[in-house]
């Protein structure tokens, strides 16, 4: 790594007698920063790397954020207070330093101390790694939670794998998706401790016996594992907004219970003397591995028993330390399940009662129960884990034993509640039975839970309807909604800064912590000034981001040009595609009249497909197709510029969110649980287009159907058309223009003259449709036209803009946990008091 171009004054220690050692100054944190680089990083001026300078800064944060920390954990533990434990597969958190400054209340006067110091503070800010510990909206969604618990001092942990490698970073080669390893730990990261003395013993693998029991003279069940490993916690700090208090997500990495075999060493045999803790680090390696083989999934299920079982045998103990009984699991901690990747939780927790601490099951079994809640974010079937039970019972013996119990007594219930009635048995059994046997995650959650919720009011509608219909008619009263939401401190106030201080300039800045006061910009909204000042913000926002396309992807674009923007994982439900046949509408439309009046756009995508999936991969290959023949037609004008902007992620977000002009929500009616990046965009003033889908309705009712721009069929008239039988043939023949767009796909138009290219996707399309595009094709570009036409009145537009802002409260994650609180966790804040004085090693005499 090259020397930073711009050279700090000399940084060495400055010896200065302070009671605050980490205080807020401007001198103070400069102060700190030189000492940091020094100190920790080992460095100076002349040979210091912009590394060493984004971690000597971030250092200087993270010592501001110990003491709220180490308060807000040392009063948890005092107190016994009851605790959410949030399980999640995913975290994707984003950069920390920007939005520790944010909490912290000191982002300006970091900004200035390392402006006095020569350097480039919005380089460092650039320079952090993005932990990139999740694929999507799960991760993400479980980053907003963890922000607002700690916001409204929420006593809360957050559990989850620390990935080696997180997901891949996306390269774009001849158009195509490449994946590159994401290294995001190979320079270090300063947010996290390592808490080795708190590791734990996962098993797997081998084979269970029974034994007698003398102390309680009854028969039980020990688990012989094939292998050991060991689960290594490492803490990062959550800091709320402009609180005390400070939550800890905690992490777990694999590692070997004996690391090296000197017997294998001793005779020879290197290789075998390290393999044991190369096996065993393979566990935690990469994020999600491809778990098409069997040992992928193997792989990818061994993750899932390792982090569940890590975390609960952390909460157990937690217990212990705060001299807690064990049968009060269930008072102390309320454990949600962040989708079905932690399902496994229901017979870890079991194992551990019965096995470990001498439970009999019916005491098990009601802790179990009363302890576990479970978020389904899904209406795919595919997407709801099952495990074969060759697999589940080679990895799992004891668990597997574990569900066939929970499973005989379920089904008993079933029978008592619905005499004779078969089907429901098979339907409902926690074992498919149907060919190959499989574990359902999804219904091992459900009866294993005290409350089940959907992500947005339609999705929990048609888990209701549908999904999980079942389980609702024996259990109505576990059921409910939870509609997603976002933080307003990561995707408003650090990522748009300029809206935010207009904004608070009109209502001050309560709102970063109570959304709806957001309302009270409606009465700007005649007031001529304030459009012209929102209006000038986001022009300069878009230029930002016209700049950022100019040097990343060599492509110019007008700000001035309506910015049409979908960015989200690439999935053929999202129908990415179906934005690209409108942009091929409107290049045909040139193409037919070369002096057609088309309002300027500038459509902008951003993504990153599954590795192994790929009509994905081969929708971003037409996307970039397409941007090469319309960006360079002549005929074009610049009236129409297709950019794909690569390596979606965090970061990638906060740049995008802000210049939207058009958000693309357009996802097929019933197949989106919920979304939360409409939420994003709607917040910082974008305009959506969308169907009747996950949020979108809701987000529809809060702004008002007037400023949202609707098209395509309903839930209920999918469902209906599929029953009669769609046939995607007839949409093609009736209508000219969706044909000549999918012609000109078919014909080569895109790809030099080769038919065979996109072949795949254009048969699926007129053989399948499985999301019915060419159904949904006409009302979308009609929509679209009323889109461009909106969009000429810039005054009107920005009438909509701001009422899109302002009546987003509902949105806020804030509200999403409080509900949380209120019906499924029952936890309440707890307020952290700092001391005046915190001594280093205090409490110890």
């Amino acid at each position: 790594m090259q020397t930073a171009p711009n050279q700090p004054i000399e940084c060495v220690p400055t010896i200065v007698v302070e009671d605050d050692r980490t205080g807020l100054s401007v001198e103070t944190l400069k102060r700190a920063f030189q000492d940091n680089l020094f100190y920790i990083q080992g460095k100076f001026a002349k040979i210091a790397t912009q590394n060493d300078y984004y971690m000597a800064l971030a250092y200087t944060v993270r010592d501001r954020l110990l003491r709220r920390w180490l308060t807000t954990a040392e009063t948890y533990t005092h107190q016994g207070v009851r605790t959410v434990a949030y399980l999640s597969a995913e975290f994707l958190m984003g950069p920390h330093l920007g939005n520790n400054l944010i909490s912290l209340g000191i982002y300006d006067e970091a900004k200035q101390a390392i402006g006095e110091l020569g350097l480039d503070f919005d380089a460092l800010l650039e320079q952090e790694e993005e932990p990139g510990l999740g694929n999507g909206g799960l991760g993400r969604l479980a980053a907003c939670y963890l922000d607002s618990m700690a916001t409204l001092d929420i006593p809360s942990i957050g559990y989850g794998i620390r990935y080696e490698f997180g997901i891949f970073d996306q390269d774009i080669r001849d158009g195509w998706q490449f994946e590159i390893t994401d290294k995001w730990l190979r320079y270090g990261n300063p947010w996290e401790i390592a808490r080795p003395e708190w590791s734990v013993e996962v098993k797997l693998g081998g084979h269970t016996e029974t034994y007698m029991d003398e102390m309680t003279s009854r028969q039980r069940v020990r688990w012989v594992p094939a292998e050991v490993v060991m689960g290594i916690p490492y803490d990062t700090p959550i800091l709320g907004y402009k609180t005390n208090t400070a939550t800890t997500l905690r992490l777990w990495s694999a590692a070997a219970a004996e690391s090296f075999d000197f017997a294998a060493f001793n005779s020879g045999d290197y290789f075998r003397a390290v393999l044991q803790k190369t096996v065993s680090e393979t566990l935690t390696k990469v994020l999600y591995p491809n778990d098409e083989s069997f040992q992928g999934k193997k792989l990818r299920l061994g993750q899932q028993i390792f982090f569940v079982s890590c975390s609960l045998q952390d909460m157990i103990l937690i217990l212990t330390r705060q001299g807690i009984p064990l049968d009060q699991f269930h008072e102390k901690f309320a454990i949600q399940l962040n989708d079905t990747h932690p399902a496994i939780a229901v017979a870890e927790l079991m194992r551990l009662l019965m096995d470990e601490h001498a439970f009999e099951w019916d005491a098990a079994w009601s802790i179990t129960q009363k302890t576990l809640a479970y978020t389904n974010h899904t209406l795919l079937p595919e997407a709801l884990e099952r495990w074969g039970l060759g697999l589940f019972g080679t990895l799992l013996p004891r668990h597997l034993e574990i569900i066939y119990e929970i499973n005989s007594r379920f089904l008993e219930e079933i029978r008592l509640k619905f005499p004779g009635d078969n089907d429901r048995l098979n339907r409902m059994s926690l074992i498919d039975e149907a060919g190959e046997r499989h574990v359902r995650m999804a219904h091992l959650a459900c009866v294993g839970s005290h409350a089940i919720n959907g992500v947005a009011a339609l999705h929990s509608e048609l888990l209701k309807q549908d999904v999980l219909r079942d389980f609702y008619e024996l259990y109505p009263e576990k059921f409910s909604n939870k509609t997603n939401g976002v933080t307003p401190r990561r995707f408003m106030v650090l990522s748009n800064p300029r809206l935010t201080k207009l904004i608070t300039s009109k209502i001050g800045d309560g709102w970063i912590k109570h959304l709806d006061d957001l309302r009270k910009l409606e009465a700007f909204v005649e007031d001529a000034d304030f459009r012209q000042q929102w209006r000038q913000i986001k022009f300069d926002i878009k230029q930002d981001l016209a700049d950022y396309i100019k040097q990343a992807n060599g492509i110019d674009v007008d700000p001035a040009s309506l910015f049409d923007i979908q960015a989200k994982r690439i999935h053929e439900y999202k129908r990415q595609h179906l934005d690209v046949l409108h942009i091929i509408t409107l290049y045909n439309r040139i193409k037919a009249n070369p002096d057609v009046d088309i309002t300027p756009r500038t459509f902008i995508f951003g993504g990153k497909a599954a590795p192994g999936y790929y009509m994905a991969k081969l929708i971003i290959k037409l996307v970039n197709s397409v941007a090469d023949v319309v960006n360079n037609d002549p005929d074009v004008r610049d009236r129409i510029k297709v950019v794909f902007l690569k390596d979606y992620n965090v970061k990638f977000a906060q740049r995008v969110y802000p210049a939207a002009d058009l958000s693309e929500q357009i996802s097929l009616a019933g197949k989106e649980a919920s979304g939360t990046g409409n939420m994003k965009f709607s917040m910082n003033g974008s305009l959506t287009i969308g169907t009747l889908d996950g949020a979108n309705v809701e987000i529809r009712e809060e702004v008002g159907a007037e400023n949202f721009f609707l098209f395509g069929l309903t839930t209920p008239e999918v469902y209906a058309l599929k029953a009669q039988g769609y046939n995607p043939w007839q949409y093609y023949n009736s209508n000219p223009e969706l044909k000549a767009a999918i012609d000109r796909i078919a014909s080569g138009g895109f790809s030099n003259g080769d038919t065979n290219l996109f072949n795949a996707l254009v048969s699926t399309l007129l053989y399948k449709d499985d999301y019915l595009l060419l159904a949904d094709y006409q009302s979308y570009v009609d929509c679209q036209d009323g889109v461009s036409r909106a969009y000429r009145d810039q005054d009107h537009w920005t009438r909509l803009s701001i009422l899109n802002s302002a009546r987003m409260g509902k949105f806020s994650s804030d509200r999403s946990i409080r509900e949380y609180c209120k019906d499924i966790w029952h936890v309440k804040p707890v307020a952290i008091e700092l001391k005046e004085y915190v001594q280093a090693g205090a409490g110890l005499e």
